[in-house]
C-alpha cells in the first residue's frame, strides 16, 4: 500500500472520528470541546483535500472554516454562557424515530451507490489546483447561494449580539 492510500485511510478515520466526538462526546459534555473536535474534523477533511491535490480547498478550508468561522461559534457559546449539559434520559420514541430515520437516510444513500455510475460522462480534468475555474464557478453559476449564506452569517451575527445583550433596567 503507497503513503498516499495510507494517508486517506487515516484522515478518514479521524474525520470520521473526530465528527462522531463532536455530536456525541464522552469525555466532556461542555460545548467548547465539541467546537474544538469539529476544529480537528475540519482538519482532518483539509488534509484529504490535499491528498486530492486541491490545495487551495485545503487552505481555505483551514483559514476560513477553522479559523473564521470557529472563532464565531466560539464567540456565540461564551457570549450565550452555555454550561455543562446534565445528563438527561433517553426517551425511547425519540431513540426509534432516530434510528429508523437514520436507517431511511442509509437505505436512500445504499440505492444511490448501487445506481451510480461514477465517472461515466466526466469532462477532462482542468489543471489541478486552478482557482480561476472555482472563482468564476462561485461567482456566475452559484452567485445567488453564495450570497444567501453570506446574509445568513450576518444575520446569525446579529442575531447573538441581540441574543446577548442584557436588560439594563
Amino acid at each position: 500500500m503507497a503513503l498516499p492510500d495510507i494517508l486517506f485511510y487515516v484522515f478518514a478515520a479521524l474525520t470520521l472520528l473526530c465528527g462522531v466526538l463532536v455530536i456525541a462526546n464522552p469525555f466532556s459534555r461542555n460545548p467548547v470541546t465539541s467546537a474544538m473536535f469539529l476544529v480537528l474534523t475540519i482538519i482532518s477533511m483539509a488534509g484529504l483535500f490535499a491528498l486530492l491535490h486541491a490545495f487551495f480547498l485545503a487552505a481555505v478550508q483551514v483559514l476560513v472554516y477553522a479559523g473564521a468561522v470557529m472563532v464565531l461559534f466560539l464567540f456565540v457559546i461564551m457570549l450565550l454562557d452555555l454550561k455543562e449539559e446534565e445528563r438527561r434520559r433517553i426517551k425511547i420514541f425519540s431513540l426509534v424515530a432516530g434510528l429508523v430515520s437514520v436507517g431511511a437516510i442509509l437505505f436512500i444513500f445504499t440505492k444511490a451507490l448501487a445506481t451510480a455510475q461514477p465517472g461515466k460522462n466526466l469532462p477532462a480534468p482542468t489543471a489541478e489546483g486552478a482557482t480561476a475555474i472555482l472563482g468564476k464557478m462561485l461567482f456566475t453559476d452559484y452567485l445567488l447561494p453564495f450570497e444567501i449564506v453570506s446574509i445568513l452569517l450576518l444575520v446569525a451575527m446579529v442575531g447573538v449580539i441581540l441574543l446577548s445583550k442584557k436588560d439594563l433596567k
